[in-house]
């Protein structure tokens, strides 16, 4: 593809993404499926541009909103209606973040007010390690779009947010300079707003060479020139917006600190409770893109192995600094193509997410339950470190997923590991299991602040329920899979989010109602899993990406106390309530 190819390619697809309600990663792989003919060099190009822009999403409408680029389209500057909290496609951040910084993006089609557990498609797990073998593709965000991963990026978020209807009868309006798409190119035309997101797109990507890429704004209107596979020529809106733009850099000291760290207004206020101090370097490390972790199969290799092995091949690697079974992986090589993957002695997953499981501190014998289990990340380290000996039961609600995870686990060579599909965490299974498990971990449903590096879109269109929503998901999943512990086995509540409301609040609302469960603070676990002392602070694990460089990663361990301890723990007239269903 020519350099203009690429551009034209990138606005497409952003277009497609802004006028999709599903997750801009399932977007990207269906769209790449449709295109076989591209390239792989060619789609890691495009898809790198179209993370750069959605990575900078705040920014990039400061600076248009700055510009005047809004009265180009009619004043409202956002393709989409403003969803909740939202005026005029300006997130109300109390920060003061001025006007457009965050445009409003399309709300989810399917009505997720009533989601129950599964209801919306594991937002833990999926951004960081059920996009499993995904990461050996153009970005590690988007999914192999030739392979498995993608096809489970797209049906895990068909499954959580409802099949994004075409809603073709709304015909496309034209927008005052905004030129028409060229014919066949854009899928997005005939949907509502379409013209409205190809207009939004093209001044996201103009916007992003000039201010993020320093190109000057003659070098890029070059590329837009009309030619075979090369965006329309810029419209006179589009042409002032350029050279308004010209010569400037995407950092500005009258920025908001908000809209600098790419901080939707719904997430600051719990975000700088949790952080503190470390609000802005932690989400400005979360505008970067993530690192590729790679977790190695004991059962298969060792980790010098696979240092050796990936060196040989000409792939730049480094032990992960935490965990003791992590390596990292410089660039984005093609993964999944090396024998040391397709053989299972290494999987994709970031080094957190192998933290988490490895602290569940499953053993060879035990009875396991990976509760919200999605494709199976942890289940296979769980699995792994087990030995093959006891037993795994990886549940979910989403049924397809659960059958990726059987074939991750054949190619692991792991044969302890039996799934079960969910109706909901009320389950019956869950009820005639009760007090059956050694281990049972819960990687509940969340809003995923700490996978920002994945998935960047998701700051600002949350597909799936809100956050007081979640928080009452997260408690009842919790409720329900606590019954499975047995007296001395261990729950494992963990998520991948930042905010405290989904954890260490979480954790103490269920200790106040659970007094059968007392805590297992990770000075005390870490040492009994690593043989060394806990590197980390707090009695939990609680990674972030600044300090860390991991994704946003919490879990807590909790120890089902013995019957005559907790009997001598509570009131007389508590037994009975405190052992119901």
């Amino acid at each position: 593809m020519t350099p203009g190819a690429r551009v034209a390619a990138a606005i497409e697809l952003l277009a497609e993404i802004a006028a999709t309600p599903r997750p801009a990663d399932a977007v990207a792989s269906a769209f790449f499926r449709a295109r076989r003919y591209i390239g792989a060099k060619d789609r890691s190009a495009v898809a790198e541009a179209v993370y750069a822009v959605l990575r900078r999403h705040a920014r990039l409408g400061w600076w248009l909103a700055r510009s005047g680029f809004g009265e180009g389209l009619d004043g409202s500057f956002g393709a989409f209606a403003a969803p909740a909290g939202v005026a005029g496609g300006v997130t109300a951040a109390p920060s003061g973040a001025v006007a457009a910084a965050a445009i409003a993006m399309p709300q989810p089609v399917a009505d997720t007010a009533a989601a129950t557990f599964g209801e919306i498609g594991d937002t833990s797990a999926a951004p960081s390690d059920a996009v499993a073998d995904a990461s050996a593709a153009a970005l590690g965000e988007i999914g192999d779009t030739s392979a498995a991963a993608s096809d489970a990026v797209a049906d895990a978020s068909a499954a959580a947010f409802g099949e994004a209807r075409d809603a073709s009868a709304a015909a496309s309006h034209e927008i005052a300079g905004v030129p028409a798409a060229p014919a066949g190119v854009s899928p997005v035309v005939g949907r509502p707003d379409a013209a409205r997101a190809l207009a939004e797109a093209r001044a996201r990507v103009i916007a992003n060479a000039i201010l993020a890429e320093g190109r000057q704004a003659g070098s890029v209107e070059r590329l837009f020139d009309g030619g075979r596979f090369n965006p329309e020529p810029f419209s006179a809106v589009e042409s002032r917006l350029a050279h308004a733009l010209d010569r400037h850099t995407l950092e500005h000291p009258e920025m908001p600190e908000a809209v600098r760290a790419e901080c939707p207004g719904w997430a600051e206020p719990g975000l700088r409770r949790a952080l503190g101090g470390r609000f802005l370097p932690e989400l400005l490390a979360l505008t970067g893109p993530a690192p590729l972790d790679l977790r190695v199969n004991p059962l298969r290799s060792s980790r010098e192995a696979v240092l050796t092995g990936l060196a040989n091949a000409g792939i730049a690697v480094q032990p992960c600094r935490l965990s003791p079974l992590g390596v990292r992986v410089e660039g984005r090589p093609a993964i999944a193509g090396l024998e040391l993957f397709r053989s299972g002695a290494i999987e994709i997953q970031d080094e957190g997410s192998q933290l988490v499981a490895l602290l569940a501190d499953a053993r060879p014998g035990q009875q396991v339950v990976d509760f919200c289990a999605g494709a199976g990340g942890k289940a296979l380290a769980m699995a792994a470190a087990m030995g093959n000996k006891g037993r795994i039961v990886a549940c979910d609600v989403l049924g397809n997923r659960l059958k990726r995870a059987a074939e991750r686990l054949r190619r692991g060579g792991l044969h302890n590991v039996e799934t079960r599909a969910l109706s909901s965490a009320r389950d019956p299974w869950v009820k005639r299991h009760k007090g059956m498990f050694d281990r049972v971990l819960v990687d509940a449903p969340c809003t995923g602040t700490g996978t920002w590096r994945r998935n960047p879109d998701s700051r600002w269109r949350p597909l799936g329920p809100g956050l007081a929503e979640l928080v009452r998901l997260q408690a009842e999943i919790l409720d329900s899979a606590a019954r499975l512990v047995k007296p001395g086995g261990r729950l494992v509540y963990a998520t991948c989010s930042m905010l405290a409301e989904e954890n260490e609040d979480q954790v103490a609302a269920f200790l106040d109602s659970h007094p059968e469960f007392a805590p297992l603070p990770l000075a005390e676990l870490w040492p009994a899993v690593f043989g060394a002392p806990s590197p980390l602070d707090g009695p939990w694990l609680r990674l972030t990406p600044a300090r860390h460089d991991t994704d946003g990663f919490f879990a807590a361990v909790m120890v089902r106390k013995a019957a005559a301890v907790v009997s001598a723990a509570l009131p007389e007239a508590a037994p009975d309530a405190a052992s119901g269903a």
